[in-house]
């Protein structure tokens, strides 16, 4: 069973990294509460799984890469449903005039999971912010290029 709940989670990391946004609305469940208030001191919010995935698609294919790593997994479930702890490191690459080209956000996630049809959904995300290093700047860059594009 830990298997299945650690693989849940990796799969959703590695479809973001991937762009594989049809496979990652698949990840959550229909609505699911995502709180990255510490990092962005935004009110947690439930949200449709089609608008967290439109959200990503339209901000991190900004970047010419993405990379996320998670690991130390603490999971404790009853077999419907599910917690899942797990650090996480964010990298994000985007070449650019100051030559300071990467962007790093380090933290910890909290999920919930159920288990849905025999397949674990995540019903909720927080993320635990700890640092951030780099060009911290690269986001506004993401935005302002998505801009230019228009």
């Amino acid at each position: 069973m830990d298997n299945a709940l650690e693989s849940t989670i990796t799969k959703l990391f590695v479809y973001t990294d991937q762009q594989n946004w049809d496979e990652l609305k698949g990840v959550f469940a229909e609505k699911v509460l995502l709180d990255y208030s510490s990092f962005t001191g935004v009110a947690a919010a439930e949200l449709a799984a089609e608008d967290i995935v439109a959200a990503w698609s339209g901000f991190l294919p900004g970047f010419e890469s993405t990379h996320h790593q998670i690991g130390n997994f603490l999971i404790d479930s009853d077999g419907k449903t599910a917690k899942v702890f797990c650090y996480g490191t964010a990298s994000h690459y985007l070449s650019n005039d100051s030559g300071n080209n990467v962007w790093i956000v380090v933290g910890s996630y909290d999920f919930e999971l159920t288990k849905t049809e025999g397949d674990w959904r995540v019903q909720a995300m927080k993320f635990n912010f700890k640092y951030q290093d780099g060009n911290t700047g690269l986001p506004q860059l993401v935005q302002e290029n998505a801009k230019k594009e228009k």
